[in-house]
C-alpha cells in the first residue's frame, strides 16, 4: 500500500516536469512575464516609501520598519468632472504635495508621448487639467512646486499653478519645422533623450533646446488603415550623409518674462545631446559635440547673458560616447566619465575644468554612475570589473580611495539610491534566475523583499528547462570572446545537434550576458525542446572590454563582427557533437544585418537565417548612429559598400527568411525592400513577411506570436 502510494505521488510530480513550452505561453499567455517592484517609491527625505495598496490607495510607509504611517491618496479621490483616473499614473511634485496624472496616452516616437495631465492636490482633493488647450507632453515641475514647463504643438508653456495662468515662453512651433523643448526625431532615437528642458534650482530659468528642422529631408511611410487610398506619414529623418537640424540652445527667465540666446558658437553643423544646470542657478552646462562626434566640450554658460566658456574637453581618433554621467559636486566641481585611459572611468575635475583626480581606474569598464553621496564623499558606480558577462556595484571615495564591492553575487546587479543614501533598492538576476528586488540598508542588511518571482521561479521548475552556461574560446587571430549555449533537452554528448545562433553585435552592445532575458530565454528554451542547440557570442565592437575592444570595428561595421561570428560557427562545428551542415543565425535590427551578412559572406557555415527589421545598407540609417561609427558615406565609400550584405547576395546558399514592419520609423523597410531587389535580381530563393503598420519593436495584438509562429515553422522546415 505504501509503494502504491508512493507511486501516485511521484508519477504526476514526473508528469509535470515535462510540460512542454508553447509559443501561446510566451506571447499569447505571457505565462513566464516576469514581476517587478512597481508601485514602490521611495520619498524625498530617504527614509518612507509610497506603495499602491489593491490600485485602490497610494499609502506611505517608514522604509526602515516597512509600518503603515498614512493613507495619502484614495484612488476614489482621483476624477476629473466624473471620469476616474488611474492612479497608477500617478508621479510626485517636488515637495510631494501633489500628483501629475495622465489619460490619453498617444505614443510618438521610441521616448515621446503626447496626452492629457492632471494635477491633483494632496490636500485639497482637488484634480485640475494641466492645459484645456490639447495634449501636453514632457511636463516639467519646477524645482519650487509651484510651475509646470510643457510642450504643446512644438511650443513650450509654463502653467503657474497657484494663479492658473499659462504662458507661452515660443510662438514659433511648426510641425515639421520648428521643435521647442522636443528633440528631432534621431536626437531621440540616437542619443537617448526627447525632452530638452531644464529648470535653475531656484525656478526662475527655463533652459531649453530649439531644433530647427526646415533643411532636414523628409520620409514618407503608407499606413495602411482599410481605406480606398493609405494615409501618407511624413516626418523628419536625416539619414547618413545629409542634413540635420540646426540647434540652439535658449534660457527664458520667468521673472523678467525674456529669452537669451546661449553662446555655443558660429558652426551651426553640431549637436547639443545635452543641457543641465549646474548647483548655481546661474550657470547652464551645454554638452557640445561636432559632426564627427569625436569631441565633446562642456560649456558653462551665464543664463543672464548667454556667454559660455569651455571648461572641459574631450577628444578621440574615433568617437566620444554621450552619457548622462555628468554630476556636480555643490559649487567645487564636477564629476564626469570618459575613455580616455583605454576604459570608460569617473573623473573629478574643479569648477575651472581642471582635473582634481581619475576617481576610477583599471582594466574593466564603469558601465554606470549611480550616485554621489556628499555628506560621506563616497560615489556608486556598476561595472564589468568582474567580467563583461556581470554587472556589480561598487562603492569609492571622491579621492580615488577605499573602493568596495557592494554587490555579493555573480550576476547583474543594479542599485538605486535613496535621497540621502540611506537605503538602497536592489535588483539582481543570473542567466538562469528572474530577478529580485530589495530593500536594504546602506549597510546591506535587508529591511524587505519587494518582488522576488516566487510564483514564476516555481513554475519554471515544471519544465526541463536547459540552464544558459558561459564559455570562452578563441579565434584564429588570438581574440578571445565570451558566449553562452544551451543544450537540448535530453542532450546526449554522442549526438550531433543543429545550432541555432543568435546576437545583436551592435557596437557598445551585449547580448552574452549573465542576467535573465524573459522572452529569449523560454523561446530559446522550446528550441531546445524541439532539439536545437541555442548559441550566442558577443564580437568585437560589443562593451564592458575596454575602449579598444568596443572601437575595433570603427569605419567598417560589419567587418569585424562578422569575422568573429562566422569564427564561433567554425568553433562549434568543431564540437563532438555539433552538426556543422546545420548551423543556423537569427538577429533583429542590427541583429538582422549580422544575419543578412553571417548567410552571404558566412555562406560556407550558414545554412539558414532570419533577418528581423535588418538595416541592409548604412547609407539608408539615421546620420548620428551610422557616422557616429562610419563617419559620411562620401568619406569612407568602401566602408560602407563592403560591409552591406546587399552587395554580396551572389553568395547565398542556404535559406534566408525576412521580416520586417511596413512603419519602421527606425530602420525603414527600404532596407528590406532593396535586400529583396537584390534577390530577385540575383535569382536568390528567399521567404519575407512584411506587417502592416508595425514599427521597428513589430509588437502588438497577435503580431509577436505571428512572427515566431513564423521563424519557427521556418527553423523546423529548414535547420
Amino acid at each position: 500500500m505504501k509503494r502504491i502510494i508512493f507511486l501516485l505521488l511521484v508519477i504526476p510530480a514526473l508528469l509535470s516536469a515535462q510540460q512542454k513550452i508553447t509559443l501561446e505561453d510566451i506571447w499569447v499567455k505571457y505565462s513566464f512575464y516576469p514581476k517587478s517592484a512597481e508601485g514602490f517609491n521611495v520619498m524625498n527625505d530617504g527614509l518612507h516609501y509610497v506603495d499602491i495598496e489593491n490600485a485602490t490607495v497610494l499609502a506611505q510607509y517608514e522604509l526602515k520598519s516597512g509600518k503603515k504611517i498614512k493613507e495619502l491618496v484614495l484612488a476614489k479621490d482621483l476624477q476629473f468632472q466624473g471620469k476616474p483616473l488611474d492612479i497608477n499614473t500617478y508621479a510626485f511634485s517636488p515637495n510631494e504635495d501633489k500628483l501629475l496624472l495622465f489619460d490619453g496616452m498617444e505614443h510618438i516616437y521610441r521616448r515621446s508621448a503626447k496626452a492629457n495631465y492632471y494635477i491633483f492636490d494632496i490636500a485639497t482633493k482637488k484634480v485640475s487639467l494641466l492645459s484645456e488647450k490639447g495634449k501636453q507632453m514632457f511636463p516639467l515641475f519646477s524645482p519650487d512646486g509651484k510651475k509646470v514647463a510643457f510642450v504643446r504643438d512644438n511650443d513650450i508653456f509654463i502653467k503657474n499653478l497657484e494663479n492658473g495662468n499659462e504662458t507661452a515662453v515660443t510662438h514659433d512651433g511648426e510641425k515639421n519645422k520648428i521643435k521647442n523643448g522636443w528633440a528631432d526625431w534621431v536626437y531621440e532615437e540616437e542619443f537617448s533623450k526627447a525632452d530638452y528642458m531644464d529648470w535653475s534650482s531656484n525656478s526662475q530659468y527655463l533652459a531649453y533646446v530649439k531644433f530647427d528642422e526646415t533643411r532636414v529631408k523628409e520620409f514618407t511611410m503608407d499606413m495602411f488603415h482599410g481605406e480606398l487610398y493609405p494615409d501618407k506619414y511624413t516626418y523628419k529623418y536625416p539619414k547618413a550623409g545629409e542634413d540635420n537640424s540646426i540647434v540652439s540652445v535658449h534660457i527664458y527667465d520667468e521673472t523678467g518674462k525674456k529669452t537669451v540666446a546661449a553662446d555655443i558658437g558660429t558652426n551651426k553643423d553640431i549637436y547639443i545631446p545635452r543641457i543641465q544646470f549646474t548647483n548655481n542657478p546661474l550657470v547652464l552646462s551645454i554638452q557640445r559635440l561636432n559632426r564627427l562626434q569625436n569631441k565633446l566640450e562642456l560649456l558653462f554658460t551665464d543664463a543672464v547673458g548667454g556667454k559660455g566658456v569651455v571648461a572641459f574637453t574631450d577628444e578621440s581618433k574615433t568617437y566620444v560616447d554621450v552619457t548622462d554621467d555628468l554630476t556636480f559636486v555643490a559649487n567645487k566641481g564636477f564629476i564626469i566619465s570618459s575613455e580616455k585611459d583605454g576604459y570608460n572611468h569617473l573623473y573629478y575635475y574643479d569648477i575651472n575644468g581642471k582635473l582634481i583626480n581619475q576617481i576610477t581606474s583599471g582594466k574593466w569598464d564603469v558601465m554606470e554612475f549611480k550616485g554621489f553621496n556628499e555628506e560621506t564623499n563616497t560615489l556608486y558606480y556598476v561595472s564589468t570589473e568582474n567580467g563583461a558577462i556581470n554587472r556589480d556595484v561598487y562603492s569609492i571615495k571622491l579621492n580615488g580611495k577605499d573602493k568596495k564591492r557592494l554587490s555579493p553575487n555573480n550576476g547583474f546587479n543594479d542599485f538605486d539610491f535613496t535621497n540621502g543614501f540611506k537605503y538602497y533598492i536592489a535588483n539582481y538576476s543570473n542567466a538562469n534566475t528572474p530577478n529580485t528586488y530589495e530593500l536594504r540598508s546602506i549597510d546591506g542588511k535587508l529591511i524587505k523583499t519587494l518582488e522576488d518571482n516566487k510564483d514564476l521561479k516555481e513554475k519554471m521548475k515544471g519544465y526541463t528547462l536547459s540552464p544558459r552556461q558561459f564559455f570562452k574560446f578563441k579565434t584564429s587571430e588570438g581574440v578571445e570572446l565570451n558566449g553562452w549555449m544551451m543544450k537540448p533537452q535530453n542532450f546526449d554528448s554522442t549526438k550531433k545537434y543543429p545550432v541555432y545562433m543568435y546576437a545583436y553585435g551592435g557596437p557598445g552592445s551585449n547580448e552574452c550576458n549573465n542576467t535573465f532575458d524573459s522572452f529569449e530565454y523560454f523561446w530559446h528554451s522550446l528550441l531546445n525542446q524541439e532539439g536545437y542547440m541555442v548559441v550566442c557570442v558577443d564580437g568585437r565592437g560589443t562593451m564592458g572590454r575596454g575602449r579598444e575592444f568596443k572601437h575595433s570595428t570603427y569605419l567598417q561595421l560589419g567587418k569585424l563582427e562578422t569575422m568573429d561570428q562566422i569564427e564561433a560557427a567554425k568553433y562549434l562545428g568543431n564540437l563532438p557533437y555539433v552538426d556543422k551542415t546545420r548551423i543556423g543565425f537569427q538577429g533583429w535590427s542590427f541583429g538582422g544585418y549580422m544575419a543578412g551578412l553571417m548567410i552571404t559572406k558566412g555562406a560556407e557555415y550558414i545554412k539558414a537565417a532570419v533577418s528581423v527589421a535588418p538595416v541592409t545598407n548604412w547609407k539608408y540609417y539615421d546620420n548620428i548612429y551610422t557616422e557616429r561609427f562610419m563617419r559620411k558615406p562620401q568619406d569612407n565609400k568602401d566602408g560602407y559598400e563592403n560591409n552591406s550584405p546587399v552587395n554580396f547576395v551572389k553568395q547565398i546558399k542556404g535559406k534566408y527568411l525576412l521580416i520586417h514592419g511596413s512603419a519602421d520609423d527606425n530602420v525603414h523597410v527600404q532596407n528590406t525592400m532593396e535586400m529583396a531587389d537584390a534577390l530577385v535580381r540575383n535569382n536568390i530563393p528567399f521567404d519575407m513577411m512584411v506587417y502592416p503598420n508595425k514599427n521597428h519593436g513589430i509588437s502588438g495584438g497577435f503580431t509577436r506570436f505571428h512572427i515566431y509562429n513564423k521563424i519557427f515553422k521556418f527553423v523546423k522546415e529548414n535547420l
